[in-house]
């Protein structure tokens, strides 16, 4: 009877240990766990913070505003947002809700917003509103990269010098040694049109000098620049951290990147996982915005 008493015992709290669900988890770049607070605590070091996102995750989301008001209250206000989702040539009508000349629907009707603004950024950007930040529309207008992947980084050229303060200063280097853009070819396949393939590569690596640029000329001494992009643009410290590095080296940068696990205990993915400053895993499960 004792026996059968301890057993029943035992399957009841392995049963409460099997509902103890993580939602996230943060790692450095060897590979320790790290606390909320010890990475926001690092972050504040920093002169720009690279905030690496699945755009559809909700947890990812929710972090970037939790880390984002703890950095504000870490560095005493000293913080500037910016983010790819706002592209340059939409920073007026940003900044007039910011200012509170624009309501949510003027800025929903005149900007080219996300269709998850509402769920995803609009947090960030009403944080931004509420404490008298910046937030910077960091991005290339979409028109001129698609016009990039169509016919050619050269095809910018031919834009008159209003449009061309929307974009990074030509010429910018395209290079597949910028992590990331060899991926990009390979994924394409052997058989695609090699000017094609470049094109494409080339769309994308405009919008990566064009947020570097955006980022470099809003910095503030003192002050930690927070930026908000899809992993793609930051991961292995490539995209817009690379083109930063080429115009300034001496920024203290750091990326944080996200991975998907289907291991409940989200430990550290043993495929595909290639480490930044610091590193988010996250339920593949985890609930979509879209």
């Amino acid at each position: 009877m004792k026996n059968i008493f301890i057993a029943i015992l035992l399957g009841f709290f392995c049963t409460l240990n099997a509902q103890d669900f993580k939602a996230y988890q943060f790692y450095d770049q060897k590979g320790k766990t790290i606390k909320t607070d010890k990475l926001i605590k690092e972050l504040a070091e920093y002169d720009v913070v690279f905030f690496g996102e699945n755009h559809n995750s909700s947890i990812n989301h929710w972090l970037q505003l939790k880390v984002t008001e703890g950095l504000y209250e870490k560095k005493k206000r000293q913080i500037i947002l910016g983010a790819e989702m706002f592209e340059r040539d939409n920073q007026s009508q940003l900044d007039q809700y910011l200012n509170g000349k624009f309501d949510a629907k003027t800025l929903k009707d005149s900007a080219r917003l996300w269709n998850n603004y509402s769920t995803d950024y609009k947090p960030l950007v009403d944080f931004a509103k509420n404490k008298k930040l910046n937030f910077i529309a960091t991005n290339i207008p979409r028109r001129y990269a698609s016009q990039t992947a169509k016919e050619g980084l050269e095809s910018l050229n031919k834009l008159g010098e209003k449009e061309k303060t929307y974009i990074a200063q030509l010429p910018i280097k395209v290079t597949l040694d910028t992590p990331g853009y060899k991926e990009m070819k390979t994924m394409m396949g052997d058989h695609a049109e090699g000017t094609k393939v470049m094109n494409f590569i080339s769309a994308q690596a405009v919008k990566d000098a064009t947020m570097a640029e955006s980022i470099l000329k809003n910095l503030q001494s003192g002050k930690t620049f927070i930026h908000y992009n899809g992993n793609y643009h930051s991961k292995e410290f490539g995209g817009i951290y690379w083109y930063i590095k080429q115009k300034n080296p001496n920024l203290k940068m750091a990326v944080i990147s996200v991975f998907e696990t289907e291991d409940p205990e989200l430990k550290i993915p043993e495929k595909e996982y290639i480490p930044t400053d610091f590193n988010l895993i996250i339920p593949a499960d985890m609930t979509k915005t879209f």
